[in-house]
């Protein structure tokens, strides 16, 4: 009679299949950020043309927003901001500083349009300013969406935000608008998730040719 205790380990088929998805989907996601990589690339590259431009073009007030509408001159009419909220910024020296963004009022219906009117050092001073026409840049709205939302499908478009250039009168200057300032961690990302895998490979590995070895 064969003692149990001889018998060789079988192969566990169903925790294997488990860890190779895991490692393929963490591959998959390493070469999803390389291609990110180069989208916004291509991305910042466009933006530094459209700085270049001294044109006007219409404000995009709906979302999603064409990228080549970024960092074009623009100018809209508010005519009555509804909030006003500072946020952490940098001033026209580069200095750290608030701005304050303000959601007007362009119509009697329809979607406003998100303003950021100048900078102060102090976040609670009042606004002080009912409305007008104000000049600028286009650029990406301060409330982006997150990267799990992006991969889920449930991201919302992202608003577009005129930076007041000049600012509204009392307001100190904006920082001159950079897409080279534009986040593009997507490499350090996909090197992550392809040493996520790596060692979830080599975990793997070692326990099972301990389990086969046991």
């Amino acid at each position: 009679m064969t003692d149990p205790a001889a018998r060789p380990a079988r192969w566990p088929i169903i925790p294997t299949v488990i860890v190779a998805v895991a490692i393929a989907t963490m591959i998959a996601l390493g070469v999803w950020q390389l291609q990110r990589k180069g989208e916004k690339e291509a991305m910042i590259a466009l933006h530094q043309r459209n700085i270049a431009m001294s044109s006007e073009v219409i404000f995009p007030k709906l979302a999603p927003v064409d990228l080549a509408l970024y960092f074009r001159r623009s100018s809209v009419t508010c005519l009555e901001p509804i909030t006003a909220s500072p946020r952490a910024g940098r001033d026209g020296t580069g200095a750290s500083t608030y701005q304050m963004v303000v959601d007007c009022r362009t119509g009697a219906e329809g979607p406003g349009v998100l303003v950021s009117i100048g900078t102060d050092e102090d976040p609670a001073r009042k606004l002080g300013w009912k409305g007008g026409t104000v000049q600028g840049t286009i650029i990406p709205g301060p409330e982006q969406p997150s990267l799990i939302a992006r991969l889920t499908g449930t991201a919302v478009p992202a608003r577009a935000m005129l930076l007041a250039d000049p600012p509204v009168a009392g307001w100190g200057a904006n920082a001159t608008p950079a897409p080279e300032d534009q986040p593009n961690n997507h490499l350090a990302y996909a090197v992550q998730w392809f040493i996520f895998a790596a060692a979830a490979g080599v975990i793997y590995v070692l326990a099972l040719r301990k389990r086969l070895r046991g």
